[in-house]
């Protein structure tokens, strides 16, 4: 029996109806700025070609880690939800109908939220997906994709989209941003679409392939990256290929924050090793965090903002991994050391005010213990927002109150969504919206901040920060 689809317009604002009633004016001040989403992982070729979605299944079920980690592990093969290699043999109708039959799995948690928001106000469904709505939600989703207002530039700008940023290897060609940017100069679309730079496949000694990359590499860029010059000098030059398409950040998914700052010399003889294969774990680690270091002097240089997101066990599940490649929602957080790690590091561009860092964690122990207080004081230091897994109403609470003592809310970035789930981003923000606003609701009800201030900060956390520390 299908129940009705309620998406309460005060959801997750503070249930005390004092603070409510703070919270909702602060809410109806941001509601309606425009989305900066500086870094995520959609894919540029949706906004390049702005060809239909297709169905579904391909728009809301494929791309989304969230809701297919959960299904696999209740026991559902991700064959059968067409998820790895199996895209062309499998039915998406069927995978749907999986879906809404386990749609249960889902209560409580974030990727429930986001999608009945998705559901409600994208799809106009006024009935809860089950099983007896599943067809349904399937053939009026399936419907809608082909109609010209839901095509991707569509729904960019009817969800008032001001930015998004992708994110690409060195080895990627970025032929869809530059169609993407010709279209801009002719005027044939306005949307702005920028990549993202994410060394991880050449920089990353344990990455499958990597000598195969490195070649990759050498032949882009016309650099003998089999050599520790060569190297540095192709990402220079790919660094700033990338800003021709629009960069203003790089990335850095490392599987901890240890930085190293070995004399030339050393870094020299330390790649010869990598570049060879004959390195051992710890070696591959040394690399990672030597590079790390290197990264940021190159953003010194060029201006590029940094972005540091360790901490996750990639691809957790070797029998996955081996079947189905990476990012089948088998990382897993781990815990992570950032005031050790990072001493190398700041040691050489800790007080250079002209650098930006931005900080992630998937270890919430670090908040108010490392995090805060290295960002409170180093100038390059901003931590960026609650991330994957503690991207949720009770996560962005926990890291306000972790954080907000020490390093205040401008040495914060906003918010960010960091997703390949295209609609998910507007669902997204609504709820770091009104997480922000109900936070500085109970500051105002405190007398610890007066409510203009409240109203500016969340502007400023909503807006301006993100646009500020991204240079966007």
């Amino acid at each position: 029996m299908s129940h009705p689809l309620l998406v309460h317009p005060d959801r997750l604002l503070p249930a005390d109806p004092a603070l409510r009633s703070i919270a909702r004016e602060l809410y109806a001040s941001v509601a309606g700025l425009p989305i900066v989403s500086p870094h995520g992982h959609t894919d540029p070729s949706w906004f390049a070609k702005n060809q239909p979605f297709g169905n579904a299944t391909e728009l809301l079920l494929r791309p989304d880690h969230y809701l297919f980690r959960m299904l696999y592990s209740q026991g559902v093969n991700l064959a059968d939800l067409g998820i790895g290699h199996h895209k062309a043999t499998y039915d998406p109708r069927k995978a749907w109908r999986i879906l809404a039959e386990h749609w249960h799995l889902y209560r409580g948690t974030p990727s429930r939220m986001w999608s009945d928001w998705v559901f409600s106000e994208v799809f106009g469904f006024t009935q809860m997906l089950g099983s007896d709505t599943a067809d349904l939600y399937y053939d009026t989703i399936t419907d809608a994709l082909a109609t010209d207002a839901f095509r991707p530039r569509a729904l960019f700008e009817r969800y008032n989209i001001e930015v998004i940023a992708t994110t690409e290897s060195p080895l990627d060609t970025l032929e869809h941003h530059a169609a993407i940017q010709a279209d801009n100069a002719s005027g044939a679309w306005g949307g702005k679409v920028v990549t993202a730079y994410r060394p991880d496949p050449v920089v990353d000694p344990e990455f499958e392939g990597f000598r195969d990359n490195l070649k990759r590499f050498s032949e882009i860029t016309g650099e003998d990256c089999l050599t520790w010059n060569g190297y540095l000098a192709a990402h220079r030059q790919r660094r700033a290929f990338f800003a021709q398409h629009g960069a203003t950040s790089t990335d850095h998914g490392h599987p901890t924050a240890q930085t190293a700052n070995l004399s030339a010399a050393q870094a020299e003889a330390l790649f010869d090793k990598v570049a060879k294969g004959s390195f051992t774990a710890a070696e591959a680690e040394l690399f990672r965090a030597q590079m790390l270091t290197e990264m940021a002097g190159m953003s010194l240089a060029d201006g590029l903002v940094m972005q540091i997101h360790p901490g996750s066990f990639r691809n957790h599940n070797e029998a996955l991994f081996a079947a189905l490649g990476r990012d089948k929602g088998a990382d897993i957080p781990m815990r992570t050391d950032y005031v050790n790690a990072l001493k190398p590091l700041l040691d050489k561009y800790g007080n250079e005010a002209s650098l930006s860092i931005i900080l992630f964690t998937l270890d919430e122990s670090v908040y108010a213990r490392e995090l805060a207080p290295l960002a409170g004081h180093y100038p390059c230091l901003k931590l960026g927002p609650a991330w994957w897994f503690h991207d949720s109403p009770e996560g962005m609470r926990r890291f306000r109150h972790a954080t907000t003592e020490t390093a205040g809310f401008y040495n914060t970035v906003g918010f960010n969504d960091d997703t390949r789930a295209f609609l998910s981003i507007p669902a997204r923000h609504d709820v770091a919206r009104r997480i922000d606003c109900g936070f500085l609701a109970q500051m105002v009800a405190e007398h610890r901040m007066a409510d203009w201030e409240a109203a500016e900060v969340a502007q400023d956390l909503t807006y301006n920060l993100v646009k500020k520390a991204y240079k966007l």
